[in-house]
């Protein structure tokens, strides 16, 4: 079996709305690992995987067994995993590396496949505006303010979070909206970049909109979408990228 293919996803918002569709969600997911799985050389989930997820040092968040646990499956197969910190789900921290031998990701990295050049991160933060969001995540990713949030009783600090979440993602959806290239943040951003070096893709979530726009001097931005209302995803077929749909 040759496994040539790069996968990337993002926005997968597990938790949320409720139960049912939260796990009808998640079996879709795992329909999709599947068929990656054929042909993966690594997988990328880039950014709220989960509505909120955070890893008290006895006690992580319920639920989602049958997504980690295709991940643990593919990534004993020799599939790599590579998680990314979004905005709902950056208190992961050492559990899922050890349980499905995954790779955290805090920020944008680098790939370069063949020869191409693919700069892939959340999207959270990045760009020009944002400040009040910009300073909460500063003083989210605080170590202090991390061990002050775990002396919290699990019960009450995740339905804390979860409130908080869901204000969060409200807030979100309202600017779900596309702005135009030119006033398309992340755009903004891979441009400024671009400056300094260049990459053949950009590749983001956390904007909820399937995107493809061009950057000018041979380089595109893709952004990932969302899986609640939609499941869009990127394949790398180690010449070009393509954005997809799942089960359209």
């Amino acid at each position: 079996m040759t496994r040539s293919k790069l996968y990337f996803a993002s926005d997968f918002h597990l938790g949320v709305p409720d139960y049912n569709s939260s796990r009808e969600r998640e079996e879709k997911i795992v329909r999709w690992l599947d068929m990656c799985s054929k042909d993966a050389k690594a997988i990328y989930l880039v950014g709220d995987i989960f509505d909120f997820w955070f890893e008290y040092k006895r006690a992580v968040p319920k639920g989602y067994i049958r997504l980690l646990g295709k991940l643990a499956e593919l990534s004993d197969a020799g599939i790599e995993i590579h998680l990314f910190l979004g905005n709902h789900d950056m208190w992961m921290f050492d559990y899922l590396p050890k349980a499905i031998a995954c790779q955290i990701h805090k920020g944008p990295i680098q790939i370069e496949e063949n020869g191409v050049k693919m700069y892939v991160g959340h999207g959270d933060g990045l760009g020009p505006g944002d400040r009040g969001y910009k300073f909460l995540k500063k003083v989210f990713r605080n170590r202090i303010c991390q061990w002050l949030f775990a002396r919290l009783h699990p019960n009450f600090g995740i339905w804390l979070a979860q409130k908080s979440s869901n204000t969060s993602r409200n807030t979100t959806k309202k600017s779900d909206q596309y702005k135009g290239d030119e006033n398309e943040w992340l755009a903004i951003y891979a441009k400024q970049v671009l400056e300094k070096e260049h990459f053949d893709y950009f590749i983001f979530g956390h904007r909820h909109l399937k995107l493809d726009i061009d950057l000018g001097k041979g380089s595109r931005y893709y952004n990932l979408g969302e899986w609640m209302t939609a499941s869009n995803y990127a394949e790398f077929d180690g010449e070009k990228l393509h954005l997809k749909s799942f089960e359209a």
